[in-house]
């Protein structure tokens, strides 16, 4: 069932941001699209802007505006450039608490042309061990997609 939810939500997602060039409207239609389809806790990006990622278009509570490089899941993700899978946050050395409701989360850089990371993808769930390679798998497609479609 969530991989026919996922195929079905890069199809959408595909053709929502078809043609648009403007990354936080795109940015922001993506997080809408996500959140609304899986029923997630919160779903947003973050984007890196200097030294810091910076809070982008988001849906869900309130979030922490400001994350270090290399600090919590957003900023591991982002220092090493790679996906990160957090079955329960409590366990995570030096997890980010932006809200006590959040249990799990997932974290997937979003690469600019030039191949840096210009943002990530931010996905928390109020419950334990909710991702895996399944969501993994589609939210790199989504995250690729949002690369090719920012001039």
């Amino acid at each position: 069932m969530k991989e026919e939810q996922y195929k079905l939500l890069v199809s959408q997602i595909a053709s929502l941001i078809d043609g648009e060039g403007d990354m936080i409207a795109v940015m922001s239609n993506v997080a809408a699209a996500i959140h609304q389809t899986m029923g997630f806790w919160w779903t947003g990006f973050y984007r890196v802007i200097g030294d810091e990622l910076v809070l982008g278009p988001f849906q869900g509570p309130v979030a922490c505006m400001h994350i270090p490089c290399g600090k919590g899941v957003c900023g591991t993700a982002w220092q090493r450039a790679e996906t990160v899978i957090v079955p329960d946050v409590e366990q995570f050395p030096g997890h980010i608490a932006c809200s006590s409701e959040s249990r799990s989360e997932i974290v997937v850089p979003v690469f600019g042309n030039d191949g840096k990371v210009m943002a990530v993808l931010d996905i928390d769930s109020e419950r334990l061990a909710t991702f895996d390679d399944t969501d993994r798998k589609y939210l790199e497609e989504i995250c690729q997609r949002i690369r090719l479609s920012i001039r």
